[in-house]
């Protein structure tokens, strides 16, 4: 499923992940500085980070962490469209979290999805993990949506946890395990 390329990390159909350089900061700052993006990937208060913020988080990333975030780029236009991460990595129970952000003009096309594909695949054949997990705003029905064409599934419900636009919402906490993966490919 992965196509390997000298100059990025992984492929799938339209994307490449890549690692993150300092040419990308400033479309990073741009994606995460948009309201609606920080609406549908932070419960806090969606109030616009810094550039030193945006710098200090970009450089606490580290494998040595357990921490693993790669730029997502159009594989043909070589154009960078958000980044997608690998946290909370527990070697012990062999699970991990996942979190995606796609600037607002690159959504619904597909790209999110190709690149989780290609991140699960990763993280199972790769970091040999057993257990991939995530947390969705219940209102965000377009990546919900996503995640299930990858595999994941609702495994519970945190009622009323986010408030947001005046009101509260669900928080939907999905998994998808690795012998469910191997039965998708």
């Amino acid at each position: 499923m992965i196509k390997h390329y000298s100059e990025s990390f992984l492929s799938g159909n339209k994307i490449a992940l890549r690692k993150i350089t300092k040419e990308d900061y400033a479309n990073f700052f741009a994606i995460e500085d948009i309201m609606e993006s920080r609406l549908l990937m932070n419960d806090g208060i969606p109030f616009p980070p810094t550039e030193a913020d945006h710098e200090k988080f970009l450089s606490e990333i580290s494998s040595e962490k357990d921490d693993y975030m790669f730029a997502i780029e159009l594989k043909d236009e070589k154009l960078f469209i958000g980044t997608i991460a690998v946290y909370l990595v527990n070697w012990k129970s062999s699970t991990c979290h996942v979190g995606v952000s796609i600037g607002p003009e690159n959504q619904g096309k597909g790209y999110g999805t190709d690149s989780m594909k290609v991140l699960v695949d990763f993280i199972f054949n790769y970091m040999n993990l057993n257990k991939v997990k995530l947390q969705v705003f219940g209102y965000n029905k377009r990546a919900i949506c996503s995640y299930e064409k990858c595999g994941f599934l609702l495994e519970g419900t945190l009622k009323e946890e986010l408030f947001r636009f005046g009101k509260y919402h669900d928080i939907y906490i999905m998994g998808l395990l690795r012998k469910d993966w191997d039965c998708k490919t």
